[in-house]
């Protein structure tokens, strides 16, 4: 349950959806496989457990979505392989080049054919909605991902007022500083890894992993106007991550201490372990989320 991934926004305006409300507006576009002519399904499905038909689960003033994706597999290599053999073969039949609108039929011809036995290839993002501090997180893998997860929330609620995290400060300039001055404030830990740009346009990279950054050679790649473009940290011994400049927060890492809380809730009730798991999780995230947009220099005035 516990999230990997942070994509955060803020509502514009309050919230006024409650889980009864949400429910009935997430049935419009439940989760069902691909048919055999589907390339592509996506669709809500209940966040607790796959027996039940709970799509959005409510627990401590908390809501937890889940979107479900289907997309079947057919690698481009075969498709191209396959359409030239056939082009190939037409044009030999016919003793003519076939035009590029023929192509495309082809093209669509031999998809239809292929569709019924492409591999399906299954994914899941989560949102998490924080209705007392008015905003919303999305566990993506990228941020195109969390957009398309929104885009299906908002064809669902008729809007969805949101809008990504925005800083007063730039994170590259904040996470600049902590490495020139060796620390990041109070509450955060420097990890041993980060990426260093160029500021100038045909600049170099630099990418660190499992090396210290409190050092000689990060700082001269400092003085040499380079940003700090990821960063890895670490809050309150309690949870790791990474940060990018565009605030996608990624490799999200929950300690020992915190995910053994639940341990005393039998594993074999998945649905009331998700429960307890959510619960930890949000009053673990509810306080580390502020206090990351406070290091950072605060949140820019949306009004």
């Amino acid at each position: 349950m516990f999230f990997k991934n942070l994509h955060i926004y803020r509502f514009t305006r309050q919230f006024q959806h409650t889980a009864e409300s949400l429910q009935k507006m997430l049935e419009s576009h439940v989760f069902t496989p691909c048919s055999a002519i589907e390339l592509t399904k996506f669709g809500w499905i209940s966040p607790v457990s796959n027996q039940s038909e709970i799509l959005a689960h409510e627990a401590q003033g908390q809501l937890l979505l889940c979107a479900k994706k289907e997309e079947k597999v057919i690698p481009t290599a075969v498709i191209k392989d396959m359409l030239q053999d056939k082009i190939d073969e037409m044009e030999a039949e016919q003793g003519r080049a076939l035009k590029k609108k023929e192509k495309e039929a082809l093209k669509d011809e031999l998809l239809h054919t292929l569709i019924p036995r492409a591999f399906p290839r299954n994914s899941q993002a989560f949102i998490w909605i924080n209705i007392a501090e008015n905003y919303l997180v999305v566990d993506a893998p990228s941020a195109k991902k969390a957009d398309d997860v929104l885009s299906l929330l908002r064809k669902c609620t008729g809007s969805l007022p949101v809008i990504p995290l925005a800083l007063t400060n730039p994170p590259e300039i904040t996470m600049t500083e902590w490495l020139n001055t060796g620390a990041a404030l109070a509450g955060f830990v420097l990890g041993n890894e980060a990426e260093l740009r160029s500021a100038l346009e045909h600049g170099g990279i630099v990418r660190t992993k499992d090396q210290d950054l409190v050092t000689d050679e990060i700082k001269a790649h400092l003085q040499a106007d380079k940003l700090v473009t990821k960063l890895a940290l670490t809050w309150s011994d309690a949870i790791s991550f990474v940060i990018s400049d565009d605030m996608q927060i990624k490799r999200v890492k929950f300690s020992n201490e915190i995910r053994e809380q639940n341990d005393d809730v039998l594993s074999e009730d998945h649905a009331a372990r998700m429960d307890a798991d959510f619960a930890l999780m949000t009053g673990e995230l509810a306080k580390f989320i502020p206090d990351l947009i406070s290091a950072l220099g605060g949140e820019k005035d949306i009004a």
